[in-house]
């Protein structure tokens, strides 16, 4: 079983049931899904990057990402309505816990310059917003063979009602949150 997983049945249901003084332990807060998605505009003059870009992601969440099509022409950017333009994987259960222990302690200690997580990244309906400069923080991509940088967005997806529960379930399972001063 996974190590969050463990974490969230013997610590986090307690804690958060205390401090939130929940009646049933199935009304605390949990993480439904994870959604880890790239936008590779590289793509539309060669589609090696989109291969690439998916091989990564593949790596990093241990699923095959789907591809994402433009909706919409913009010509600013040269692409058209249909274009292949980004990848993303939705991850649950005990693929979810694991990815998200790596993310937390595996890459976003690698992070260069990191000084904590946004704490204002909550959409307002407790779900958390993230994102990755580059996808070489994560062990299992090799640097060495890495052709290009791409960034990635990651969204905590929870069932928790207000953003003050989904920041404190987070924290308690170690997401390192940015101390705001007063």
């Amino acid at each position: 079983m996974a190590r969050l997983r463990d974490l969230y049945k013997s610590k986090v249901i307690s804690e958060m049931t205390a401090e939130f003084s929940y009646k049933n332990p199935m009304a605390v807060p949990r993480i439904e899904k994870i959604i880890v998605s790239m936008g590779v505009g590289k793509a539309v003059q060669d589609k090696k990057f989109l291969e690439l870009a998916k091989e990564d992601l593949m790596m990093i969440t241990g699923q095959m990402p789907v591809v994402c099509k433009a909706k919409k022409s913009v010509s600013n950017f040269k692409v058209r309505a249909g274009y292949e333009t980004g990848l993303k994987v939705t991850v649950r259960g005990v693929r979810m816990y694991e990815f998200m222990d790596r993310l937390i302690s595996l890459a976003i200690p690698r992070v260069r310059d990191f000084r904590g997580l946004d704490p204002n990244s909550f959409d307002g309906r407790g779900n958390y917003s993230m994102g990755l400069a580059e996808q070489s923080v994560f062990p299992e991509i090799d640097v060495a063979k890495m052709e290009f940088q791409q960034g990635m967005n990651i969204t905590f997806v929870t069932t928790a009602r207000t953003d003050d529960e989904a920041k404190r379930m987070l924290a308690l399972f170690g997401m390192p949150f940015k101390e705001i001063k007063a």
